[in-house]
């Protein structure tokens, strides 16, 4: 029986994953709260991939994943978000953001033209992640945190009830990492939404995560980012003197 809380939360009970008789996720249970940023830590290999593709529908497994509102219930269809660690495109293609986003908001073809009502959702969807101003931009002269805005205002069409992130400022200048983040968390308290970031970058997860979950196939430990980041199952998987010193020089 699931531990009930007292906020909406996706619940993971006992998931495992495996595939061609390798155990890739094994006895994975957590909670991902709404209203909050959980962050999932691991080295390369624990299996951070391999969980946000059973919770994305895109992997069979063992146990449960459930969206539960305050009183334990179960809530159908829930509604997820993912903004990927890269979008693969050709620079040299006249496509704009405008179009890009065209073509998920609308069923018309985008050479026959963007209607007035797709002009207006495309670009209220790009002034809640504070990048209006890249609507006629072409796609191959926006820099990577730019890309990374654009995604994000993709993935809130419609608005999620679980938000992914993976991996999602991975060679994104400073400037472009804090603009990202900040609007992640305003776009968090607007919409209550769970937020899942898997992120190598511990400062960061220091900084903006509500919950830390460790990952090595299994969850080893979870909790408060100071919690997990004094636990002795952090020493032993990161055990650089270096990356804790990283780790907490804010």
């Amino acid at each position: 029986m699931p531990h009930l809380c007292n906020l909406c939360h996706i619940d993971l009970d006992h998931v495992s994953v495996t595939r061609g008789g390798q155990t890739l996720l094994q006895d994975v249970s957590m909670h991902i709260h709404c209203g909050q940023l959980t962050a999932l830590i691991g080295q390369n290999g624990a299996g951070k991939t391999t969980l946000i593709r059973a919770l994305l529908g895109q992997l069979p497994h063992g146990g449960t994943i459930r969206h539960l509102n305050e009183h334990g219930r179960d809530v159908p269809h829930l509604v997820t978000g993912y903004v990927p660690q890269h979008l693969e495109f050709d620079r040299e293609a006249p496509l704009t953001v405008q179009d890009l986003m065209a073509a998920a908001f609308s069923r018309r073809p985008i050479w026959t033209g963007v209607g007035k009502k797709t002009r207006e959702a495309v670009l209220e969807a790009l002034t809640e992640v504070n990048a209006a101003e890249l609507v006629n931009r072409p796609l191959g002269r926006c820099s990577g945190g730019e890309l990374q805005r654009v995604l994000l205002a993709l993935s809130m069409h419609p608005a999620p009830d679980l938000l992914v992130l993976d991996e999602p400022v991975s060679g994104v200048d400073s400037n472009g990492l804090t603009l990202f983040l900040d609007t992640v968390s305003r776009l968090r308290r607007r919409h209550h939404m769970a937020i899942l970031l898997v992120s190598h970058d511990l400062r960061l997860v220091r900084e903006y995560a509500d919950h830390v979950v460790l990952l090595d196939r299994s969850v080893l430990v979870q909790g408060a980012p100071d919690y997990v980041f004094e636990s002795p199952e952090f020493d032993r998987v990161f055990s650089s003197g270096e990356v804790r010193q990283h780790a907490g020089d804010l």
